[in-house]
């Protein structure tokens, strides 16, 4: 029933959910160490 809905849900978005699930790892970290590099730059910025 899951299936069911994700795939009415996400509809021609599916194949890449199931890319993003096999990887996601990854993208999380990527975005993490995105995330990260902006809070650090920002606060070197502010302070000079």
């Amino acid at each position: 029933m899951v299936e069911t809905l994700i795939d009415f849900m996400l509809g021609p978005f599916r194949s890449i959910s199931q890319f993003y699930f096999e990887y996601q790892l990854i993208f999380n970290s990527i975005v993490i160490g995105v995330g990260l590099v902006k809070m650090f730059s920002k606060k070197k910025e502010s302070t000079n």
